[in-house]
């Protein structure tokens, strides 16, 4: 893409911001929105920020028909000092491409999409919630529009970015939930989209959900798509179990998504010298180690919800209590300290902050 400036429309009229206490996930949009669009044999093009606004787009929209769509989800804090910023975005715009290149989508230039990011949190910077546990969620995504109903690759994209302040994605927060294990349905399998970011993965999880959640369960456990019996993720999780002073975490296998906060986890704890293992483990295990008394913590990771903890796992009509359904230690120190590092609080060893603020504005113009 020749043209690396970003036109900028800015809206007439600003939305009410929602209070603080009031916000949930995913409901309320800011002002702006970021659109790039893409064609044959131009390329990436039109880069612009513009106010937020319905699209207009051809019924025949390839999207609608055959699915190719992939999306990311990151988050922006406000810091004490009123500083916005990022956490590792790098690893999130890295992965959009992984998965553009499984839907056959053209490549985005990381880069850039990274800085049309930093413009469009700067210029909006004043709806990111400073409440505790709140941030600006930011929700870059790529849908094929050629109007063509044909099974093949589109030739026209748009890449957009839109950006929402939430509170807490569960209500419960910090404390565990139920989880209920899954023996029917499969999220996905290897050779699949499992490890691409694609909506028809949460599409296909939406019936497990939707079955146990009136019984109480906040998320179902999903085993593989083969065997059915080693364990994969939770609900839109990648999933930890500390097992006899060991964390586990199924290894990336080709169907299970490559959390950007599950990659944080490991470095943390490899950082604190915690045994951390990543490898097959299936269900059997687990119960065996439940009945021996060695099934010690379980959470879940994402950008979303932090750290999860399960209090609870049902598998065969089986309740396997976890750490007297409390939140365990490990669980607790990965949340304070990521959720610390993300919102400026405690030290950032890594280098995982990514700033947000005027001169990087002026930058990226």
């Amino acid at each position: 893409m020749e043209d690396r400036s970003i036109q900028v429309n800015l809206c007439t009229s600003r939305k009410e911001k929602p209070k603080s206490d009031e916000l949930q996930f995913g409901r309320t949009f800011t002002d702006h929105m970021f659109v790039m669009d893409y064609s044959e044999p131009a390329g990436w093009h039109d880069p612009r920020i513009v106010p937020y606004q319905k699209l207009e787009i051809d019924p025949s929209a390839m999207v609608f028909h055959y699915g190719q769509s992939v999306f990311e989800g990151l988050k922006a804090y406000k810091t004490s000092a009123g500083e916005p910023q990022l956490f590792r975005p790098e690893k999130n715009l890295k992965r959009i491409n992984h998965s553009n290149d499984r839907l056959c989508i053209p490549q985005i230039e990381e880069e850039f999409a990274l800085r049309a990011i930093q413009q469009l949190v700067e210029l909006e910077k004043d709806w990111i919630p400073e409440a505790k546990g709140t941030s600006l969620y930011i929700r870059p995504f790529v849908i094929s529009t050629e109007p063509y109903i044909g099974v093949a690759p589109s030739r026209h994209y748009k890449f957009m970015i839109i950006l929402s302040p939430v509170g807490q994605y569960y209500k419960e927060g910090i404390n565990p939930v139920k989880i209920a294990v899954e023996n029917q349905y499969v999220r996905t399998v290897r050779g699949g989209t499992g490890e691409a970011k694609t909506g028809g993965n949460y599409a296909a999880s939406l019936k497990a959900q939707e079955l146990v959640s009136d019984s109480g369960f906040a998320q179902v456990l999903w085993l593989d798509g083969v065997e059915k019996k080693y364990i994969e993720e939770v609900g839109s999780m990648n999933v930890f179990f500390k097992i006899d002073g060991e964390i586990v975490t199924p290894a990336l296998n080709g169907s299970i998504l490559e959390g950007v906060t599950r990659n944080s986890v490991i470095a943390l704890l490899n950082h604190w010298n915690i045994p951390v293992n990543e490898r097959r483990i299936s269900m059997e295990e687990l119960r065996q180690a439940h009945k021996d008394g060695l099934l010690e913590e379980a959470f879940g990771s994402g950008t979303a919800a932090v750290i999860s903890p399960i209090g609870q796992l049902t598998w065969e009509g089986e309740d396997m209590q976890v750490n007297n359904f409390t939140t365990g230690p490990v669980a607790k120190k990965l949340y304070d300290t990521l959720t610390g590092i993300q919102y400026g609080r405690v030290e950032d060893p890594f280098n995982w902050i990514v700033p947000v603020g005027s001169q990087v504005y002026s930058k990226a113009q």
